[in-house]
């Protein structure tokens, strides 16, 4: 058998410094453990030598595939360019990378691309009778188990069994190979996309603006009409202005 583990180019949360990710590392793993004694475990990432990257030689594979990708560069293309010809049995990856704008799509692209089905959050693995069973991590400490028959992409939870040892002679000794991409990369964000730091958005009672379940709704409207107020759904400005004005006047203290 052999398993293709997806590797991303990690920085530390704290420090920003080159380093593996730690899912991707479980993945080694659960991917050595899955192919046995005789099958073969590979990494591949899209980019450059990068010391995240090579430091996942030291926790298991047997060799990494770097394909060329610019960091603008849509992986996905790159990716299914370097497994066309050499399709493996089982594409193995993190939850999500820890790079920068990682959202955990990549998997999902890659298994519509190749028409594979995808099992996501798995924390174990075995094979009996040709069909392999995947235990998935469910909330609140909840497992389940899926049946995958054939080629499959599957995303390790963090629950998952800790990583393989590091070796460091296993790092200096271990294969490397560097192949071109395609020709033209498509960017990875859209044109006319842009990247803003996240701002949480302040919850309203029931979302009465359009939003939120419409029992919430009405349970937002009877709070306000029992409370003596007025409920206004998406009033002009000057209307909201004048009512906030007129409901301050009222709860104003009197002069003895």
């Amino acid at each position: 058998m052999r398993i293709v583990v997806l590797l991303s180019a990690g920085r530390h949360p704290a420090t920003g410094e080159p380093c593996p990710v730690p899912a991707e590392l479980q993945a080694i793993a659960l991917a050595r453990q899955i192919a046995g004694a005789g099958g073969a475990v590979e990494g591949l990432h899209a980019g450059g030598r990068d010391e995240a990257v090579l430091d996942a030689l030291g926790h298991g594979i047997d060799g990494l595939t770097l394909v060329a990708a610019g960091a603008a560069d849509d992986p996905l293309g790159a990716l299914v360019a370097a497994l066309e010809g050499r399709m493996p049995d089982l594409i193995l990856a993190g939850r999500r990378g820890r790079g920068g704008a990682d959202g955990g799509l990549l998997p999902y692209r890659l298994a519509r691309a190749l028409g594979w089905p995808i099992v996501a959050d798995a924390i174990g693995a075995g094979i009996a009778g040709g069909e392999m069973t995947v235990t998935q991590a469910l909330p609140r400490g909840g497992r389940r188990a899926a049946t995958v028959r054939g080629a499959a992409v599957i995303t390790v939870h963090p629950a998952a069994p800790a990583a393989l040892p590091y070796v460091h002679r296993a790092r200096l000794a271990g294969r490397v190979s560097e192949v071109a991409g395609p020709a033209a990369l498509p960017a990875a964000l859209p044109e006319g996309a842009e990247i803003r730091p996240y701002r949480a958005r302040p919850k309203l009672i029931g979302d009465v603006g359009g939003g939120g379940s419409a029992e919430a709704r009405l349970q937002a409207v009877s709070e306000t009409r029992d409370a003596g107020g007025r409920v206004m759904l998406r009033p002009a400005p000057d209307e909201a202005a004048a009512a906030i004005l007129d409901f301050v006047a009222r709860f104003r203290p009197r002069k003895a």
